[in-house]
């Protein structure tokens, strides 16, 4: 602030003392914005930024006041270039306060959120649906993106951030799998990923995680299958991830590359894009036998030893929805998440 005063005080010194001090009123007086605003500050020549900060009203229009802006933007040019971006202008910014911004100022940031659990086609719409954003969602590879709030700028391009984001992820899973127990018995970090997908969308609950994955871990130790409804939903719903209906008998059984209820071992691939929590409980999942886990009724599950133990929880949930005969089929209907509404998974067997 004490250089702009002191090119101003040679301005002044240049200039007649009336003319001087009423351009020295100009720059320095508080400006027309009533609130705070973000304005994209075109390209150009300090004449055609001077007059776009006019006509939005950043500065005040006319051309006394044009003028005094960019005799103040030359007096103080040695303090840097006038950047073209989005930035943000505190209300009642004086011309200085503007230039201040104008040179130092940080381009707005915008922020888009990518939920845990989500399928590639669910994440193609939301970067679609992002404002601000320029060119199309290049093609997404199933569990590639890293859930999380990323931050960009105003014309960053979708190609740019997806790339972002499959780094953030490529990168995740490398830490996680350098890190994990080596007794799970997955021989890469693919194979972790693909079953943290299945976790991820098996249960919202940050505290199963690690259950729900020692379930699957077990079963794959043992040579059973996994038969995880959220992987029949996402090859009966196209990789969408999500039905409108209640999953059926014949639809959890309906051949599929995905369905762990047809095929042996994991899917070919992930069903979503996990996120970190979900990636962990795959590299460190809970301790025990487990084989089975059913909705208790209560938006959780209980996870039983054998089949006679999983029986009698079923059960128990038959009695808890008031129901005199529920068939071991019969699923959950699904949230828009792709979870079960009531805890998919019910029917293991």
């Amino acid at each position: 602030m004490k250089r702009v005063i002191l090119s101003l005080v040679l301005l002044l010194l240049l200039s007649t003392a009336g003319g001087a001090a009423l351009i020295w009123h100009q720059v320095t007086q508080p400006g027309p914005l009533q609130a705070a605003t973000d304005h994209v500050v075109p390209h150009g020549a300090t004449a055609h930024i001077t007059h776009d900060l006019a006509q939005a009203g950043i500065i005040s229009p006319g051309t006394l006041s044009e003028l005094s802006f960019r005799l103040a933007a030359r007096a103080t040019a040695s303090h840097g270039a006038l950047h073209a971006a989005e930035l943000h202008f505190p209300a009642q910014a004086s011309m200085l306060d503007v230039l201040y911004v104008l040179r130092h100022g940080q381009p707005v940031r915008h922020f888009l959120t990518i939920p845990e659990g989500r399928t590639a086609r669910q994440i193609a719409i939301i970067l679609q649906q992002a404002p601000f954003l320029t060119g199309d969602v290049p093609p997404l590879r199933e569990g590639a993106i890293l859930p999380q709030t990323v931050a960009y700028e105003r014309d960053t391009s979708r190609a740019r951030l997806v790339s972002r984001l499959e780094t953030l992820m490529s990168e995740t899973l490398g830490r996680v799998w350098a890190g994990r127990n080596p007794s799970i018995g997955l021989t890469s970090p693919e194979q972790l990923l693909i079953l943290a997908s299945i976790v991820e969308r098996e249960t919202g609950i940050a505290a199963e995680r690690p259950k729900v994955a020692r379930v699957f871990l077990n079963r794959l130790a043992q040579g059973m299958k996994l038969q995880s409804d959220p992987t029949a939903i996402y090859d009966l719903s196209e990789g969408l991830g999500t039905l409108d209906h209640g999953l059926t008998h014949d639809e959890l059984h309906r051949a599929g590359p995905h369905n762990t209820y047809v095929i042996d071992g994991l899917p070919p691939g992930p069903i979503c894009s996990p996120g970190l929590a979900a990636l962990d409980a795959v590299a460190h999942p809970a301790s025990g036998d487990m084989l089975y886990f059913v909705a208790d009724g209560t938006g959780g599950h209980g996870f039983s030893r054998d089949l006679h133990e999983h029986n009698q929880r079923v059960e128990t949930l038959k009695t808890l929805r008031g129901t005199a005969r529920m068939p071991s089929t019969q699923a959950a209907t699904t949230q828009p998440d792709g979870r079960g509404a009531e805890g998919p998974s019910q029917h293991r067997h």
